[in-house]
């Protein structure tokens, strides 16, 4: 399968496929990269449309970056993506998982898009970040004071950030979307991809015993399974 490495102004990106006028923008999420891309390129190219994927701030040939894999940072580049996109080609298709959808939700509105597929969405951040704050005792009044509190679980919880996510919930979505979700997702719980799938009459798959992480070999399958089912 052909792939081009290339700079968009000072995002790495990489694009998978023959030459066409459809193309998807895939998006990883935390601890990803955009290589991962290659596994959805292997199944979309095949049905007509290239794929283009990023680097986000903090990952991939970006590691030596901090402090930018935050809304306000990220954001920017995706819009700057997008343009160069639209320069590019006739139809555009998204495809993102986990935080990434997130992240583009906060980018645009979905009308940009021919076709949403989401894997895992964090769909809900500002009750993804109170539940961090319940598991690691940390109340509004102490994050408010600290600003930064980091937790024995890994995350840092940051005020700017849970101020962000209140004022920036999700009210508009404007694309034909599918989701993957799955039935043991500790960052999504259920209720919140219920209502967000009612609320923007999504497609809503479930793999009740799947995990945030689709990464067995049972998860895989399901995933590329949902994939060739969708595109």
């Amino acid at each position: 399968m052909e792939n081009k490495k290339f700079m968009i102004d000072k995002i790495p990106a990489v694009r998978y496929g023959e030459a066409s006028d459809r193309c998807f923008l895939y998006i990883h999420g935390k601890m990803g990269f955009k290589e991962e891309a290659e596994s959805f390129a292997e199944i979309t190219c095949t049905k007509g449309w290239q794929v283009l994927s990023i680097d986000l701030p903090e990952h991939g040939e970006r590691k030596q970056e901090k402090d930018r894999f935050n809304p306000w940072c990220v954001a920017p580049e995706l819009i700057t993506v997008l343009r160069y996109m639209r320069q590019h080609f006739k139809t555009i298709g998204l495809r993102a998982n986990s935080i990434g959808a997130w992240f583009a939700m906060q980018s645009f509105d979905g009308s940009e898009f021919e076709q949403c597929l989401f894997v895992s969405p964090v769909l809900d951040m500002e009750k993804m970040i109170q539940n961090m704050m319940l598991r690691a005792g940390v109340s509004d009044e102490r994050l408010k004071r600290e600003s930064l509190i980091p937790t024995d679980f890994g995350e840092t919880l940051s005020w700017k950030y849970y101020e962000y996510a209140k004022t920036h919930p999700i009210t508009r979505w404007r694309c034909q979307t599918d989701i993957l979700y799955a039935g043991n997702d500790n960052m999504t719980e259920r209720e919140t991809v219920d209502k967000f799938a009612e609320q923007f009459h999504t497609s809503l798959t479930v793999m009740e015993n799947g995990e945030h992480w689709f990464h067995t070999s049972e998860q895989l399958a399901v995933l590329n399974q949902w994939i060739t089912q969708r595109v």
